[in-house]
């Protein structure tokens, strides 16, 4: 066997190793998307219902409070960024970063200082690697969120917007992460939690249940006081919405892990034909020189032969 078609087999034999590990990694992906979509599923209701709720005691009162009070002058904002603890998805993360970075600008652009808060290694090593300050971060977990996870994360931004910007506070929170709109779409998006916008809410509650432009709302009484439900209610929104945000983000990050290791599997396969073809045509050049040399060698005995019979 001649060095160019050893050389060959070799590669040959490494892409094929490589086609095997992206194959097996695309089916796990596959596996742990339909286990990300039931969570998804199952999450959103509660978060949805919970916002309503949360809309119906801040239009039912007159009570100033955090969660749905506009300030006058803000002037410090959170952004949580949540992004994946591993790579081979594609620009799963990167576009996520990009996102949080538009965002920024915008917030820097309106006079407001921007608070960093990162989920996953990888927009962790982004702010690290430009010696950005990072408030505060968290990894290891992005691929199967829990809601202890997300009461974690929600903490110390609950403080944060509860305490005076003077004190490291903030006045506004927004959330960036990567929703999952089906297996081949998944878009990066920026929500703002706090303070809840209570128009968008109610535009949004119109267009899900079709109500008429005439509905009649209900009348509410608070007990202890409208205050205390609002106190009782602002962990567990935020901890809600970050929960269905980052099952939103593992099941997107699944999605752009199977795409990635697919496209990759078939340019293995493509690779393998390729080489193939080069192998074959670099033994059919080896097989046709030694024929040659056969040929000639026995046409030199012919000729060695004759001349010594003279």
């Amino acid at each position: 066997m001649g060095a160019q078609l050893r050389v060959y087999k070799r590669r040959i034999k490494s892409v094929t190793a490589t086609k095997k590990i992206t194959k097996a990694m695309e089916m796990i992906a596959a596996s742990r998307i339909v286990k990300a979509q039931r969570q998804v599923t199952a999450s959103t209701p509660y978060a949805t219902e919970l916002t309503r709720a949360v809309t119906a005691v801040a239009t039912g009162s007159t009570t100033k409070h955090p969660l749905t009070t506009e300030v006058e002058s803000p002037t410090r904002a959170a952004v949580l960024l949540v992004t994946s603890d591993r790579g081979l998805a594609g620009g799963y993360s990167s576009n996520a970063i990009k996102a949080a970075e538009r965002l920024t600008e915008r917030l820097t652009g309106e006079g407001k200082q921007v608070d960093s808060y990162i989920v996953g290694r990888k927009g962790v090593a982004y702010y690290g690697f430009r010696e950005r300050e990072v408030t505060q971060s968290w990894t290891g977990f992005t691929d199967s969120p829990t809601y202890a996870d997300a009461k974690n994360v929600a903490g110390p931004l609950i403080e944060a917007v509860q305490r005076d910007t003077a004190d490291g506070g903030v006045d506004e929170l927004h959330i960036v992460f990567t929703e999952f709109i089906s297996m081949l779409t998944q878009t990066p998006v920026e929500n703002r939690l706090l303070p809840l916008s209570l128009a968008d809410t109610a535009d949004q509650d119109q267009d899900d249940a079709s109500a008429t432009k005439h509905e009649i709302l209900p009348l509410y009484d608070f007990e202890p006081s409208a205050e205390d439900v609002l106190d009782a209610l602002l962990p567990r929104y935020v901890e809600s919405r970050i929960y269905n945000a980052l099952l939103q983000a593992a099941a997107s990050k699944h999605a752009a892990t199977r795409r990635a290791m697919k496209s990759a599997t078939d340019n293995a396969g493509d690779l393998i034909k390729s080489l193939s073809r080069l192998a074959n045509a670099a033994r059919q050049a080896e097989i046709t020189q030694e024929i040659s040399e056969i040929v000639g060698g026995s046409s030199a005995l012919a000729d060695a032969t004759a001349g010594s019979e003279k």
